[in-house]
């Protein structure tokens, strides 16, 4: 009977493609909301409008959105969540805050989205479930439910993705000649329901799967 260690688990590379793609485009999202806030070259015509009626809740709601993308995802790096737990800690304090603040804006500015009443919805519903999933996420957490705690995370950072989404699908419906306005009608409920439905898969599909 041998009394060596048992060999460490080969690194999983597909996970870390993933999450290596993931951070990449959450970063991408997170620079170029920085960066139209602060330069006006890069605004789009619907960040220049919202900053003349609105400019406290679209500033609000770039930066804090900014944080809580590069915050999320670094919160989901497993080297980070098992090795380096007081920087998780912190992490995760971050992106309670940021997500709070962020939701917060967004029901603002839900209320002049572009598209009409169809989009107000949407965009509502979509702070009110990110705010709502990451304070369950971090009840959760704060009462040692660690799964409930990470199964939450997981939804809370499919909507923080939204963003990353939506910027996806709008250059795909202007490439593809779609009228703007029923696109982003639609792209306002596609950049967020199927991110939890794909969450919701990872985390009802049995666990030998």
């Amino acid at each position: 009977m041998s009394l060596e260690a048992p060999a460490p688990r080969p690194a999983d590379a597909p996970g870390r493609l993933a999450w290596g793609a993931m951070f990449l485009l959450a970063a991408l999202v997170s620079v170029y909301a920085l960066l139209a806030l602060f330069l006006p070259a890069l605004r789009s015509p619907i960040i220049r409008d919202r900053l003349l009626t609105m400019p406290l809740a679209l500033g609000m709601h770039l930066a804090a959105s900014a944080i809580a993308l590069v915050a999320g995802a670094l919160q989901h790096n497993r080297v980070i969540r098992d090795r380096h737990r007081p920087l998780h800690r912190t992490l995760g304090r971050v992106y309670v805050a940021a997500v709070t603040i962020g939701g917060a804006a967004a029901l603002v500015l839900a209320t002049a989205s572009v598209g009409g009443l169809v989009t107000h919805i949407a965009f509502a519903l979509l702070g009110v479930l990110w705010m709502a999933s990451t304070l369950i996420a971090f009840r959760h957490v704060r009462a040692g439910r660690i799964e409930r705690h990470r199964a939450w995370m997981l939804r809370s950072y499919a909507l923080t993705l939204a963003a990353v989404t939506l910027r996806i699908y709008l250059p795909l419906s202007l490439a593809a000649g779609l009228p703007y306005e029923s696109s982003y009608q639609a792209i306002a409920w596609l950049c967020w329901v199927p991110n939890l439905v794909v969450v919701e898969w990872v985390v009802l599909r049995p666990r030998h799967a």
